[in-house]
């Protein structure tokens, strides 16, 4: 299999980068619409304004020169993301636009809207489960690597033996309860990756096929 020269990743690699709280949730409870990182779950994301230098793909982001270039080296991997219905649902679809500009977003779902909603890029929806949706998401991808949003797809595709890599934006809080990541799931995974910035510890792990 090829590599990437620039940052020796294979093509097509299915990967995942979430903020993530020292006890397991990536959200807090009671997450709706109105608040759909649940209650106090923004706190992950506080080092997304904790520095002064601006992301690359969102402007609007001023992390640490640390988190931000390892923000930025996920974002250009990736070619198409995977995410789930709820995940669309809670945050209304990203208004159309996705949540990375120019990827394709492929979303997870038991029905389809209908009608299907206006998007730039364009979203496809997946009734037929999590390898259809990475082998669409990988076509599009033209060879970059595919991400995955929300808990759902990331347990399916690390069940399904489909997770190549996945990033935890480690934030020292503790949520008690919301939105579990992993929880329930054996998996063997070895570090690759430890990246320490201010107020947040970048981790990153690749499955190992053993539970």
């Amino acid at each position: 299999m090829t590599t990437d020269t620039m940052t020796g990743a294979a093509p097509g690699r299915v990967i995942a980068g979430l903020c993530v709280s020292l006890d397991g949730y990536i959200a807090g409870p009671d997450d709706t619409s109105e608040q759909p990182l649940g209650t106090g779950g923004s706190r992950l994301f506080d080092w997304y304004s904790d520095g002064d230098t601006p992301s690359r793909h969102h402007p609007g982001f001023r992390l640490s020169a640390a988190s931000a270039q390892v923000l930025d080296a996920l974002a250009d991997r990736i070619g198409a993301i995977i995410t789930g219905r709820r995940t669309y649902d809670l945050v209304d679809g990203w208004d159309g636009h996705g949540p990375l500009p120019g990827a394709p977003l492929f979303v997870l779902t038991h029905v389809a809207p209908d009608p299907l909603p206006s998007s730039d890029p364009p979203y496809t929806f997946v009734a037929t489960g999590i390898a259809d949706a990475v082998q669409l998401a990988r076509t599009a991808a033209g060879g970059r690597d595919v991400g995955l949003m929300g808990s759902s797809p990331v347990r399916q595709a690390l069940a399904a033996g489909l997770l190549d890599e996945i990033t935890l934006h480690l934030f020292p809080v503790l949520l008690g309860a919301g939105v579990r990541l992993l929880g329930g799931l054996p998996a063997g995974l070895r570090c690759t990756a430890v990246v320490a910035a201010p107020g947040v510890t970048h981790l990153t792990y690749q499955p190992t096929g053993d539970p």
